[in-house]
């Protein structure tokens, strides 16, 4: 096991894992801007070394300074966290090289399923469905119109190196398509430095669902279930779930299965979760993160599995601490980002908080770093904190989701509890019944 690991993130995130590893019993370092001197997690460390400024370009994704820092510190591993440099092929390289393990899946696996095409190409040869589509990326507009007539219109236009909603476009006839894909082209070029774009079939109103995965990198794998990720603005999670309202146990085991077969034909190492579009009682591969999810609590709750502790296990040698008939799914869970942002215009609310106080009671966990005090920077992504509801089932979750929320005071700052609080007395919700266009055609209305 690692005697000290640096936790290259920040937020809530840094904080989650930095509770994991003194549960095992190891030594923390954390690294932060200027920005985040305050904050929680750089508090409760054993050590901080300060590697920047606010930006993030000079701090938390300053690979020097981070590799710097885990050599002052005599730091054996780092954990990524999500975002920044969790699925940076060439940071895990370099750590590789100085001797510092990633706790996460080689530069390898990270490469291949960064890119959009060759993820979907692995995804097909290892028995994953797949939405229909182009092989690759469209060499030019005669293959974009021959390919489009093939799968039938509408058709969607996706960067190879993107995600987002960034170089993404939908097409629904000749003309459509032939705008879209210079538009995304250019998207694609200036977001990612990349402008490779592939097609695919456009579903009309999928759900967004994701398996998640645990491989122990010597042929092994297990899935944890399936979270539902439908409800999304400009195609940014906001509410997550699990199990599934849409699916049954049957489907869930059968695509479950697919997965962990999958990863462990790869020799996957670490968490990973792959993601789907899910229409008419079929999946279809999108793309495969090969990291924590934000939303791994919910999965945690349902499965009384510690994802964080079973990284670090993993990534230490230890291999995975469960078998796949030892994994039992209880209840239902779900999880509302809770984001500095006013709750109609979704423009970022950064300041300072005067007042914050959670929820408590049975069935309820908060993963956040602020507090009654702490001042919001105005550098980094507006989530705060994340409330997570388990019941015995999936009414029981929503009504102590209601009084949760009820409970859950944040002034000094906008934030999107307002917007949660609407979202649990809405019909559809309550019955389960939404896909992925649903929240923003709801936001719509509203304006």
């Amino acid at each position: 096991m690692f005697q000290k690991i640096l936790i290259a993130n920040r937020g809530e995130i840094a904080l989650r894992v930095l509770r994991a590893c003194k549960e095992l019993g190891i030594q923390t370092v954390a690294v932060h801007s200027t920005a985040d001197a305050d904050a929680m997690h750089v508090g409760l460390a054993d050590e901080s070394v300060c590697i920047g400024p606010p930006a993030s370009r000079d701090s938390y994704l300053n690979i020097h300074q981070i590799v710097a820092a885990c050599e002052i510190t005599g730091a054996d591993a780092i954990h990524p966290g999500y975002g920044f440099l969790s699925e940076n092929a060439k940071f895990a390289d370099i750590l590789a090289a100085h001797n510092i393990t990633f706790i996460g899946p080689s530069g390898d696996h990270i490469r291949v399923m960064g890119d959009k095409i060759e993820a979907k190409r692995t995804a097909k040869r290892l028995g994953i469905p797949v939405v229909p589509g182009s092989e690759g990326a469209v060499s030019d507009e005669k293959e974009a119109l021959r390919i489009a007539a093939e799968i039938g219109y509408p058709v969607i236009i996706k960067a190879s190196a993107g995600g987002g909603g960034r170089g993404m476009k939908v097409a629904r006839s000749e003309e459509d398509l032939l705008v879209a894909l210079n538009t995304a082209r250019t998207e694609a070029g200036a977001a990612f430095g990349d402008d490779a774009v592939y097609i695919e079939k456009y579903l009309e109103k999928p759900r967004h669902i994701e398996v998640q995965i645990v491989g122990d990198g010597a042929g092994q794998a297990i899935h944890l279930g399936e979270r539902d990720c439908s409800l999304q603005r400009r195609h940014q999670k906001v509410w997550e779930e699990a199990n599934s309202p849409a699916l049954n146990a049957i489907e869930r085991e059968k695509i479950g299965g697919i997965c962990a077969k999958a990863v462990a034909d790869l020799g996957y190492s670490g968490a990973g979760t792959i993601e789907f579009l899910y229409e008419n009682g079929e999946f279809y591969f999108i793309e495969m993160n090969t990291r924590l999810q934000v939303e791994h609590p919910v999965t945690e709750a349902i499965t009384g599995i510690d994802l964080v502790h079973e990284q670090i296990r993993v990534a230490s040698g230890g291999g995975l601490s469960v078998t796949q008939d030892e994994v039992r799914f209880e209840g239902h869970a779900i999880e509302c980002r809770i984001n500095a942002e006013d709750p109609k215009t979704f423009v970022p609310s950064p300041g300072r908080i005067t007042h914050f106080h959670t929820p408590g009671g049975l069935g309820i966990r908060v993963d956040s770093g602020a507090y009654s005090g702490y001042k919001i920077p105005p550098y980094y992504d507006s989530l705060i904190g994340k409330l997570i509801v388990h019941g015995r089932n999936r009414v029981e979750c929503m009504m102590r989701l209601r009084r949760a929320l009820d409970e859950f005071v944040v002034d000094g700052i906008n934030t999107t509890l307002p917007l949660f609080r609407d979202l649990i007395g809405n019909i559809d919700i309550a019955n389960g019944d939404y896909d992925i266009h649903w929240l923003e055609k709801y936001l719509a209305k509203a304006e």
